[in-house]
């Protein structure tokens, strides 16, 4: 693995279990084994590496978001996959969705994040999206709100970070069945 790379993951970790503005730059060279002065060889600030960590991020995860949403999918299947796509990115870049989870107000006052705004108007608008579309299908119930039905898919999928721990009892796969169970079937005995 290029020292970059790892000097990243080392980042990350420590960003998403600290938080941003408590991680300097000291604590990631101390957990790199280096001298904080050796870390700038590689970047020039920690913002250009929670910055580099984030892009990367969203840059994969919109990529595979696209590949559902240009599918021949019915929007129900589409709503689905992006469900199990995103506890997959929670189990695969728990570090990368915790920082956005913890960090995206406070980075997004700053110009050079206005990336995080976009992204978040592109995810919102895909959840909103499909929801509309499934209702206008037929596949999802015409009576839905879809700006709640969009606020509870983003707050319940994306806060399981915060508990969700790869490698415990449940898989990722496990937690998208019974979240996708839950969201579209209910918990109500029929």
């Amino acid at each position: 693995m290029p020292r970059r790379t790892e000097l990243l993951g080392i980042a990350a970790e420590l960003f998403a279990e600290k938080g941003f503005t408590n991680t300097t730059v000291r604590d990631i060279a101390d957990a790199a084994g280096i001298l904080s002065g050796s870390l700038y060889h590689h970047f020039d600030s920690k913002e250009s590496m929670v910055e580099e960590i984030l892009t990367s991020f969203q840059a994969r995860l919109f990529e595979a978001y696209d590949e559902v949403l240009a599918s021949d999918d019915d929007p129900r299947t589409k709503l689905e996959r992006v469900v199990r796509l995103s506890f997959e990115a929670i189990d695969q870049h728990r570090a990368e969705v915790a920082i956005y989870q913890n960090d995206s107000s406070y980075l997004g006052g700053f110009e050079r994040f206005g990336f995080l705004a976009e992204r978040n108007a592109q995810m919102r608008t895909m959840w909103t999206d499909l929801v509309r579309e499934g209702v206008a299908a037929g596949v999802l119930r015409q009576d839905l709100d879809v700006e709640l039905v969009y606020r509870f898919i983003r707050d319940t999928v994306w806060v399981a970070v915060r508990w969700y721990r790869p490698g415990g009892d449940l898989t990722h796969t496990d937690v998208a069945d019974q979240y996708l169970s839950i969201l579209l079937e209910g918990i109500s005995r029929a």
